[in-house]
């Protein structure tokens, strides 16, 4: 088992925060599903939006996630320090982006239920790269050492309350499909082409 040190979670941290920024830009695309496509590797990612705690204005958060019998669960493996994991305490009403639809929910802390160990696991498993780049192995891991290195992680229950539609939701940019294909496939079949030289 690998214990990483204070160091090495902030540069984990800045780096998943530009590859949050990239996710969200493929959700809002219309590419959740492409991003969902392999799990194994990437992991299962949806988008939660949630409100902020001191601003009040409404943040979006990627997040790895895993459906259990139906239920939705995440995790906050930066535990109770998360911007968007204290978001949610102060306000548990938030929405989910998945790759079959979008829901208003309602975030429930699951990290003292007697489940959480086997739920968490799910979670993890389903996080792809994200658990083996904190030097988490959950196909691999003990109860015991698995319960030992995620002592800090929170552990959340996401209750589905109705399902959203209209817009603000996922692919709210996809019209940029259309324009980019209206203004540059004319550009690649009309430009000039070039003359070879004769030597």
């Amino acid at each position: 088992m690998t214990i990483i040190n204070q160091q090495t979670e902030e540069k984990l941290r800045q780096g998943f925060r530009y590859v949050n920024r990239f996710m969200l830009l493929m959700w809002r695309l219309g590419l959740g599903q492409f991003i969902n496509a392999w799990p194994e590797g990437s992991g299962r990612i949806m988008v939660l939006t949630h409100t902020g705690r001191k601003s009040g204005m409404k943040r979006q958060t990627p997040v790895n996630y895993a459906i259990v019998d139906g239920e939705l669960y995440c995790t906050a493996g930066f535990g109770k320090g998360s911007d968007w994991y204290r978001n949610i305490v102060a306000d548990p009403d938030v929405e989910v982006w998945l790759p079959e639809g979008w829901w208003a929910g309602r975030a429930e802390e699951a990290t003292d239920a007697k489940s959480r160990l086997p739920l968490l696991r799910e979670v993890l498993i389903a996080s792809g790269f994200a658990a083996r780049a904190a030097g988490i192995d959950p196909l691999a891991m003990s109860d015991e050492a698995l319960s030992e290195a995620t002592r800090a992680y929170r552990l959340l229950h996401i209750r589905r309350t109705a399902e959203r539609t209209g817009p603000g939701g996922p692919g709210d940019l996809a019209w940029v499909w259309p324009l980019a294909t209206f203004i540059l496939l004319p550009m690649a079949l009309f430009r000039p082409r070039r003359r070879r030289r004769r030597f």
